[in-house]
C-alpha cells in the first residue's frame, strides 16, 4: 500500500509543478550575471546524487540553445572542484590552470579563456555550481566580485534545491510504479497531482472556490 511519505512526494511534486517555473527563475539569474558581469556565458549546475553528474540547468549566452541537459562527471573540471571544496574561484588564465578539463569545454563548442565560479548552497551543502565565462575586464576589475557572484548563487539556491526534489519525487513516483505497487493507488496520486496542479494554475476564484471544496471533502473524511 503506498505509504504517507510516497503520498506528499506526489502532493509536493504536483504543487510545484512548478519545475518550468524554477527553470525560468534560474535562466533569469544567468541572465542577470552575465549582464552584471559583461559575459560571454553564465551557467548553472545541479548535481545529480544518483549518478554523480553535474547537468547544466541554465544557460545564457554561448551555448544556451542546446547544453541544458548536458551533463559530465562531477569529478571534472573547475566545476567539479568548487563542487567538491565549497570554495569559489576565479581563474584568470585557464591554460595554466591543471584543473580546467579542456575536453569538456570542447564539447560545448565554447573554450573559454578566464572563468568565475561559486558553489550553490543549501543547508550548508554545495547541491550545484555558477559559472560565469570570459567576464569583462571592467568587470573583472571590481571590488569583491565572487561576493557578488555568491548573490546570484543565493539566489539560484532554493529553486535548484525545488529541482532536486521535484525529481526525486517523481523517480519514487516512478518507482512505486515499476514495482507493481497498487496500480490503482497508483492512478489515485495521479489524479491528486492533476487536482492539485489545476489548483496552482488556476485563477483566483477558481482557486479559492476549489480549496473550500477540498476543506469540505477534508472535513467529510475526518468524520
Amino acid at each position: 500500500m503506498t505509504d504517507n511519505t510516497t503520498l506528499a512526494a506526489a502532493m509536493s511534486l504536483a504543487v510545484l509543478d512548478s519545475e518550468q517555473d524554477q527553470r525560468t527563475l534560474l535562466h533569469s539569474v544567468v541572465l542577470a550575471a552575465r549582464a552584471i558581469f559583461d559575459a560571454a556565458a553564465s551557467s548553472i549546475f545541479l548535481l545529480d546524487t544518483v549518478t554523480g553528474d553535474l547537468v547544466f540547468e541554465a544557460v545564457a549566452g554561448e551555448g544556451e540553445e542546446f547544453l541544458v541537459g548536458r551533463r559530465f562527471p562531477a569529478t571534472r573540471g573547475i566545476a567539479g572542484w568548487v563542487l567538491s571544496s565549497g570554495q569559489p574561484l576565479v581563474v584568470d588564465d585557464l591554460d595554466g590552470d591543471g584543473r580546467f578539463a579542456k575536453d569538456i569545454a570542447e564539447s560545448t563548442r565554447y573554450v573559454p579563456r578566464m572563468l568565475m565560479a561559486t558553489p550553490v548552497t543549501c543547508d550548508e551543502e554545495p547541491i550545484g555550481v555558477l559559472e560565469v565565462l570570459d567576464a569583462g575586464q571592467q568587470a573583472r576589475s571590481r571590488l569583491g566580485q565572487l561576493e557578488l557572484l555568491s548573490l546570484f548563487a543565493t539566489q539560484a539556491a532554493a529553486a535548484l534545491r525545488i529541482v532536486q526534489r521535484s525529481r526525486a519525487a517523481r523517480a519514487r513516483l516512478l518507482s512505486v510504479d515499476a514495482a507493481g505497487e497498487s496500480s490503482g493507488h497508483a492512478a489515485e496520486l495521479g489524479d491528486l497531482m492533476e487536482v492539485a496542479r489545476l489548483l496552482d494554475v488556476a485563477d483566483a476564484e477558481r482557486r479559492q472556490a476549489g480549496l473550500r471544496l477540498l476543506g469540505s471533502v477534508r472535513t467529510l473524511l475526518a468524520g
